[in-house]
């Protein structure tokens, strides 16, 4: 069983991965029982955050890491928030989710239903160490729109504001493995399975 630790300290993402990996030969770890601290996020891509993670947790613990960077992309607002989805509002901790969601639905209150189109989109990546020249990178893009109000208790982040229209619902309203089989993250991590196959 690998053991790799997991550059987030995010705990519903580290619970929806590990249910992502339940069945690979892997055993993901989270930065926190190292006490590694978070890093910095300076990059201005998702590729680039991601690997700032990576390269901070194998540093820290000498195990090969898992990172990943995701947000959500709003058409009618340019993209945005983009790679500054998790500090939107520009709160950290707990409350973080909810004020991001609450300045979401501000900033989208005159947007009609049709022009509220966007995408979860996901980067992975998997370092052996933190030198490693040749990082694994996978991607994944979740398309959907943005709902005038929250619906749903499930997942974490933008996921109560995140229609999916193959299922007529919100992310937080789907079974956690039907959201791990739709989601960009869910996509990224499986392009990443194959990938360990291939290299093992």
């Amino acid at each position: 069983m690998q053991r790799i630790v997991l550059a987030s300290g995010n705990d519903g993402k580290l619970k929806e991965l590990r249910q992502i990996l339940a069945k690979k030969d892997v055993t993901l770890i989270a930065q926190a029982e190292f006490a590694v601290s978070e890093v910095a996020e300076t990059g201005l891509s998702f590729v680039e955050n991601a690997l700032i993670k990576a390269r901070h947790a194998c540093r820290e613990t000498g195990l090969p890491a898992i990172a990943d960077d995701s947000g959500i992309e709003v058409d009618a607002l340019h993209g945005e928030p983009g790679i500054y989805s998790a500090r939107y509002a520009g709160i950290d901790g707990p409350a973080a989710d909810t004020a991001n969601n609450a300045k979401l639905l501000a900033e989208l209150e005159q947007v009609a239903e049709q022009d509220r189109t966007a995408r979860f989109q996901c980067v992975v990546v998997f370092l052996q160490h933190h030198e490693d020249p040749m990082p694994l990178i996978c991607q994944g893009t979740w398309e959907g729109r943005i709902l005038f109000s929250e619906s749903g208790d499930n997942g974490f982040g933008y996921d109560p504001l995140f229609y999916v229209p193959t299922h007529d619902c919100a992310s937080a309203e789907l079974d956690p493995d039907i959201k791990n089989s739709l989601s960009h993250r869910g996509q990224a991590l499986r392009k990443l399975a194959l990938l360990f196959r291939a290299c093992s």
